[in-house]
């Protein structure tokens, strides 16, 4: 039997995936329950996915992915702004690419002891169709990866 040292367990750096919907920002009142008491230092991470480059226009395609990292950036900073207004220490970070290749990589460059994040919860055709980017997480993630679903009711309910 392998006895786990208690100092192992400790957790100091979490990263929260947010994309800008309701749904992603669903993980903040359910992870800050377990952040504040822990101390946890918190980075925020928002994937930009890669806009395709048109033969024609690829300038057109250089405004357009700057302009939404530079949207990404501003709203990552009023999250975490926000948060540090409750003494948490928050970081954050925009990422272009694929989202759980990204989430991946930033979780192990900054050290990162623990992802959080939402799923819709999507089963059967869906989630085939559209895939699920917290079950690739899951499956790839180096560090335990806390997950809330958030069912399309209670999305509906957090917009009105």
């Amino acid at each position: 039997m392998h006895l786990v040292d208690v100092a192992e367990l400790r957790f100091r750096r979490a990263l929260i995936t947010l994309d800008g919907s309701m749904v992603a920002e669903a993980i903040l009142p359910a992870f800050l329950r377990v952040a504040y008491p822990l101390g946890l230092d918190i980075v925020l991470i928002r994937v930009v996915p890669t806009v395709p480059v048109a033969a024609e226009d690829p300038g057109h395609a250089q405004d357009s992915a700057e302009r939404m990292e530079a949207e990404a950036e501003a709203y990552l900073r009023a999250v975490a702004a926000t948060l540090s207004l409750d003494g948490l220490r928050v970081d954050t970070m925009v990422r272009t690419g694929e989202a759980p290749q990204e989430i991946i990589a930033v979780a192990q460059e900054v050290h990162a002891d623990l992802i959080a994040m939402t799923t819709h919860g999507r089963t059967g055709l869906r989630r085939l169709l559209f895939g699920s980017v917290a079950e690739a997480v899951l499956r790839a993630a180096p560090v335990p990866v806390f997950v809330v679903r958030v069912s399309p009711t209670e999305t509906a309910t957090r917009a009105a």
